[in-house]
C-alpha cells in the first residue's frame, strides 16, 4: 500500500478540529533549547534523475581501484548465487517473523545461521544478529555487566590492540550507563598484548576482559594465556573475532582452560560486499549461562503436535515482548537480509570452502610481506604471527604515501598513525583470496613509486 502524505488542506482541517493554529503549538511544552536546530549543512533536495546521477558518480569513484585496506571491512569473493537467492521476494521483503506458522522459511534460515555461527565460535548459543561488530561489542559489555554476578563494579578491561573504532563505539554507548572502560597497554614493538601488561590490574574488580583475535594490527594474541588470566581474576572474557579466521584459528569457545564467555565480531566478510560502507551485521555467541543476558532473539527447533519439525521464536529479550525495564535490547529486524546472505554464503562454501578462503588470504599476505621486505623505505613490523593483515612502517608520512598510491588506483592500506601516533608512520595492509600475484606486484610497484614521490617532494 503506497504512503500518501497529508496535504496542506488536510493539515489545516485537522488543526482546526483540534483548535490550534499550527503544528508547533502541539509541542509548546518542549523548552526551546531542547528543540532541534535547522540543518544548515544539508543541501537542497534533488530530483530523482539528478539523485541517481549523483549516486552513480559516487559509486564510480570506487571502481577500478585495488583495495588493500581491511581494518574490519574485507573484500572477499561472493558467489553469484548468494545474492541471487538473498534478493528473492521471500527473503527481500520478509519482516520480523512474529507469526511462526507463516514464517517457517525465515525462521529455519535464522536457525541454520545460528547453528553455523555456534560451530564457528565453539560456543553453544548464537543470537539472530546485531547491527554491526562495533555496537555488538558494546552489547557484549552490557551482557557481561549484567551476567557477572561476582563483580560488584561497572568496569571492564579492554586491550589497546582491539580495533580503535570498536573501543570508541563501546565507550559512546556504555558511558551514559555509568560503565567505565579501562585500557590495557599493548606492546608497541611486537604489536600484541602480553599477559605481563595485565599485572597492574591483578586483584581488581572488573566484570570483563576484552581481547581480539587477530587483533587490530593483524597480530595473533596469546588468547589462551589471556583468557585464563581473566578467569583467574573473576572476569568474563569477551573475544572479538574475524569469522573467516575461525576456519583456521582456534574457536573462542576453546580458548584457555574453559573458553571465552562471549564471542562477537563483524559478519561482513561472510558474503556481504564492501558497497562503499555498508550494510554490515554483527554476530554474538555466548555460553549457556549467559543466554538470558543476550540481546535480540533466538530461534529454536521443535516438534509440533503432528510430530513434524518446526521453528519458532524461542527467546525474545526486547522491549516489545517483556517489560521495558527488563529488556536487554531493542534490536528487532536489524540486519536480517545481511544474515540471509551470510547463511547462504556459509552453506555454499561449507567448512572446506571457508578454510580455503582463509588459507588463501593468509598465503597472499605472507607473499606480499616477502615482496615488501626488499622495498627501500619500508620496514615490516616485528609481528610474530599474523592472519591476513600486517603493519608496515614507512620512512615517509603515511597519509601522503597512501594518497599517492590512490592516484595509481591502489588503496594501499589503513593509516594507523591516526589512532596510534606512537607507531609513527605506519599503515595496516590486508590481503584476501581475491588478490592475484599481478595485484600484489602492482601494490609493490605503487608503494615504491609513492615513496619515491615523497622523497622528491
Amino acid at each position: 500500500m503506497p504512503f500518501v502524505p497529508h496535504t496542506e488542506k488536510d493539515i489545516e482541517k485537522m488543526l482546526d478540529v483540534i483548535g490550534v493554529d499550527s503544528i508547533d503549538q502541539l509541542f509548546d511544552e518542549i523548552p526551546s533549547h531542547l528543540r532541534a536546530k535547522p540543518l544548515h549543512k544539508v543541501p537542497e533536495g534533488l530530483s530523482e534523475m539528478d539523485m541517481m546521477r549523483r549516486l552513480s558518480e559516487r559509486a564510480q569513484q570506487d571502481a577500478g581501484a585495488l583495495c588493500f585496506i581491511g581494518a574490519g571491512a574485507y573484500e572477499h569473493h561472493i558467489p553469484a548465487a548468494v545474492w541471487d537467492i538473498t534478493t528473492r521476494g521471500e527473503f527481500m521483503t520478509a519482516y520480523t517473523p512474529y507469526q511462526a506458522e507463516a514464517s517457517q522459511g525465515t525462521l529455519q534460515l535464522i536457525y541454520e545461521y545460528q547453528s553455523m555461527m555456534s560451530a564457528l565460535t565453539g560456543l553453544p548459543i548464537s543470537n539472530a544478529s546485531l547491527y554491526d561488530g562495533a555496537s555488538g561489542l558494546a552489547e557484549a559489555v552490557l551482557m557481561a555487566i549484567r551476567g557477572n554476578r561476582k563483580s560488584k563494579s561497572k568496569r571492564v578491561l579492554v586491550a589497546g590492540s582491539v580495533h580503535p573504532l570498536y573501543r570508541k563505539t563501546v565507550e559512546s554507548i556504555v558511558e551514559n550507563q555509568g560503565i567505565s572502560v579501562d585500557e590495557v597497554t599493548f606492546d608497541s614493538s611486537l604489536l600484541n598484548t602480553p599477559v605481563s601488561a595485565l599485572a597492574d590490574f591483578e586483584g581488581q574488580d572488573y566484570a570483563a576482559l576484552i581481547i581480539a583475535q587477530p587483533n587490530f594490527f593483524g597480530t595473533l594474541e596469546d588468547v589462551d594465556a589471556l583468557t585464563d588470566w581473566g578467569h583467574a581474576q573473576g572476569m568474563l572474557v569477551i573475544g572479538v573475532v574475524n569469522p573467516t579466521s575461525l576456519a583456521l584459528l582456534s574457536a573462542p569457545g576453546t580458548w584457555g582452560e574453559t573458553g571465552a564467555d562471549i564471542a562477537v565480531g563483524e559478519g561482513q566478510p561472510l558474503g556481504i560486499p564492501l558497497a562503499s560502507g555498508g550494510p554490515y551485521f554483527g554476530f554474538i555467541c555466548c555460553t549457556d549461562k549467559l543466554v538470558r543476558q543476550m540481546p535480540g532473539r533466538i530461534i529454536g527447533r521443535t516438534i509440533d503436535t503432528d510430530g513434524k519439525p518446526g521453528f519458532t521464536l524461542t527467546l525474545q529479550a526486547r522491549e516489545q515482548h517483556i517489560r521495558r525495564s527488563k529488556a536487554t535490547s531493542n534490536i528487532c529486524t536489524n540486519q536480517g537480509l545481511a544474515v540471509t546472505a551470510a547463511t547462504i554464503y556459509m552453506s555454499l562454501l561449507g567448512y572446506e570452502g571457508l578454510s580455503r578462503v582463509a588459507n588463501a588470504s593468509h598465503a597472499g599476505a605472507q607473499q606480499l610481506k616477502s615482496q615488501l621486505a626488499g622495498v627501500a623505505g619500508v620496514t615490516l613490523a616485528s609481528q610474530a604471527s599474523t592472519f591476513h593483515e600486517f603493519i608496515l612502517q614507512l620512512d615517509k608520512p603515511a597519509a601522503s604515501v597512501l594518497a599517492s598510491m590512490a592516484e595509481r588506483d591502489v588503496l594501499g592500506g589503513f593509516n594507523v598513525s591516526d589512532y596510534y601516533p606512537e607507531l609513527n608512520s605506519a599503515i595496516l595492509v590486508c590481503v584476501t583470496e581475491v588478490k592475484t600475484q599481478t595485484d600484489l606486484d602492482k601494490y609493490v610497484q605503487a608503494l615504491g613509486d609513492a615513496l619515491q614521490d615523497a622523497e622528491a617532494a
